[in-house]
């Protein structure tokens, strides 16, 4: 039959032989073997802890630098951490399931520590793996010790072990990181709380050493205060790099209409944007993005003054965006430091010609600030304002007559200047 016949090769080499699987009888009986040989190794494993922490702690010293700080700082901790974490370890194998949260409780406290001591992640993970290794060997000798023949049977063992090693370093890990992570909340919610009260000129004297460490500042140095604020993207990289140059030393705080940036600087170039704008004397670094750069003080224990520049100094600023330096603008900041007086200069020298009617003001009023800002000069005025000089001189005339000032006394030009500035600036 041709079923029957076989091909000369088949008959020359033979026919290759299939492993047949375990029966299921065959594979527990194997496994509950193995388990017996585990469960004896561990036993004795646990009768011989102290030792096996001893060989974990001088394996740990021999090859994990960082440990070896740990060690030597407190010797005692680290060797009961260690028999703590084993003792769970092998008591998980004698009874994976009445041991196991325990055992996971012991590996995430050691994770959480471990993260608040500043032990790096790596480090604690390799021993981890050395004492997950050191268990294993330590099981095969204690069993080639006593029964060399059941050693082959470890091997139907060995996925559980190393499961329970590979689950302990993903707990440890997300210990570590869940714990890393709320540290860095902390110390940020300190940061800010500390840098709050430096700006709000709250901060006593014995917290100026924590808020010095906390912000990456020195408790003694020179201080200016950088408010910005405006439109999106008011507290973006691109208007904080507006704000302050490169390389420069500062710590931002974010508020929520306007951030501060604390700027150390030097005794020259501080490295702060400076005005350009002829006409307003200020410089638009971003569309919408105001400014204010205040003066500078002296100690962390002065950034509340610096603060209340800066504050002052963006008032100053045009509301379509620039840099304002307060020390560039002293008399406009003493008009802002008090409205209210700053409202009566305006309307007591002013009064007369904010009455007239609005098309006659604006043109009375515009000749006014063109010609102090071009120095008093009624040519330049008249090219800037599209009209002659007589043209010009004539509306100073008015402006004289009706205001009963003269511009060619000084007193009366500062009067009047401050108070074209409080009009300006106070316009609310």
């Amino acid at each position: 039959m041709q079923h029957a016949v076989r091909s000369r090769a088949a008959i020359r080499t033979g026919l290759t032989p299939v492993p047949r699987p375990r029966t299921p009888s065959v594979a527990s009986l194997m496994d509950a073997d193995a388990l017996r040989v585990l469960h004896r190794a561990a036993r004795a494993l646990l009768d011989d802890l102290p030792d096996l922490a001893d060989r974990l702690v001088a394996l740990l010293q021999e090859q994990e630098p960082a440990y070896r700080a740990v060690i030597t700082k407190d010797p005692t901790a680290t060797w009961q951490e260690a028999h703590r974490s084993l003792r769970h370890s092998v008591a998980s194998l004698l009874d994976p399931r009445g041991a196991r949260e325990a055992a996971r409780r012991c590996s995430w406290r050691i994770g959480a520590t471990r993260a608040e001591q500043g032990l790096p992640l790596d480090a604690l993970l390799h021993a981890f793996r050395l004492g997950g290794s050191l268990v294993w060997q330590r099981l095969i000798e204690e069993t080639s010790r006593t029964a060399p023949e059941d050693v082959r049977l470890l091997v139907h063992v060995a996925a559980d072990v190393w499961n329970f090693v590979d689950e302990h370093c993903t707990l440890v890990a997300d210990a570590y990181r869940q714990t890393e992570w709320q540290l860095a909340r902390r110390r940020e919610n300190r940061a800010r709380l500390l840098a709050a009260g430096l700006l709000d000129g709250t901060s006593r004297i014995a917290d100026l050493p924590e808020a010095a460490q906390a912000l990456g500042l020195p408790e003694q140095g020179r201080y200016v205060v950088v408010a910005v604020a405006g439109r999106h993207p008011a507290r973006s990289d691109a208007a904080r790099a507006a704000a302050v140059a490169h390389g420069t030393r500062v710590h931002w705080h974010a508020g929520g209409e306007v951030d501060y940036g604390i700027v150390l600087v030097g005794t020259g170039d501080d490295g702060l944007p400076g005005p350009e704008d002829a006409e307003s004397g200020s410089r638009a670094v971003l569309p919408g993005i105001r400014i204010g750069v205040g003066t500078p003080v002296d100690g962390l224990a002065s950034v509340g003054d610096a603060r209340r520049h800066a504050d002052t100094a963006l008032d100053i600023c045009p509301a379509a965006g620039g840099t304002v330096r307060l020390a560039d603008h002293l008399p406009a900041a003493l008009v802002v430091s008090s409205p209210e007086l700053g409202r009566a200069l305006a309307d007591k020298v002013l009064g007369p010609l904010l009455r007239l009617e609005p098309a006659d003001r604006e043109v009375l009023l515009d000749t006014l600030t063109t010609w102090l800002d071009c120095d008093g000069s009624a040519q330049r005025a008249g090219e800037r304002l599209y009209c002659h000089r007589n043209t010009v001189l004539n509306r100073l005339r008015r402006c004289e007559q009706l205001t009963g000032r003269s511009l060619a006394r000084p007193a009366d030009v500062v009067e009047m200047t401050l108070a074209l500035t409080a009009r300006r600036l106070l316009h609310d």
